[in-house]
C-alpha cells in the first residue's frame, strides 16, 4: 500500500489557524505554536464575553427602569411586584425601552402597579 504523507492536511490546518490569528500582535499572528495558543485563549475570552454581555444588559435595563420608577415615586422592587400582581408580563428589556422612549406609557404602568398592590 502506498504511503500517504500528511503535508497537505498539516499545511491546511496551520493556514486556517494562522488565518484565525490574523491581526494579533507580534509572533502570535506569525508563529503557528503561539497563534494556536492565542486562538484557544481568545475563544475562551469570547465564550466568557457572550455570557457577561447578557448580565451587563440586564443590569443596564434594571438601572433604567429603577431610575424612571424613582421619577414616578416608587422603587424598583415595589414596581416589579405590582406588575406581577397586576398580571402584566413585560420583560425588563421592553420596560427599559418604555422608560427611555415613552415616559407617559411607563407612568401608566407605574399607576397600574401601585393600584394592584393596594
Amino acid at each position: 500500500m502506498a504511503r500517504v504523507k500528511g503535508a497537505l492536511a498539516t499545511r491546511k490546518r496551520r493556514r486556517s489557524m494562522l488565518k484565525a490569528a490574523k491581526g494579533y500582535w507580534g509572533a502570535k499572528s506569525k508563529h503557528f505554536k503561539m497563534a494556536k495558543q492565542q486562538v484557544m485563549k481568545s475563544g475562551n475570552y469570547a465564550f466568557t464575553g457572550r455570557k457577561l454581555r447578557k448580565r451587563d444588559f440586564r443590569r443596564l435595563w434594571i438601572t433604567r427602569i429603577s431610575a424612571e420608577c424613582k421619577n414616578n415615586g416608587v422603587n424598583y422592587s415595589t414596581f416589579m411586584n405590582g406588575l406581577k400582581l397586576a398580571g402584566i408580563t413585560l420583560n425588563r428589556k421592553m420596560l427599559s425601552e418604555l422608560a427611555v422612549s415613552d415616559k407617559a406609557a411607563f407612568a401608566e404602568l407605574v399607576e397600574k402597579a401601585k393600584a394592584a398592590r393596594g
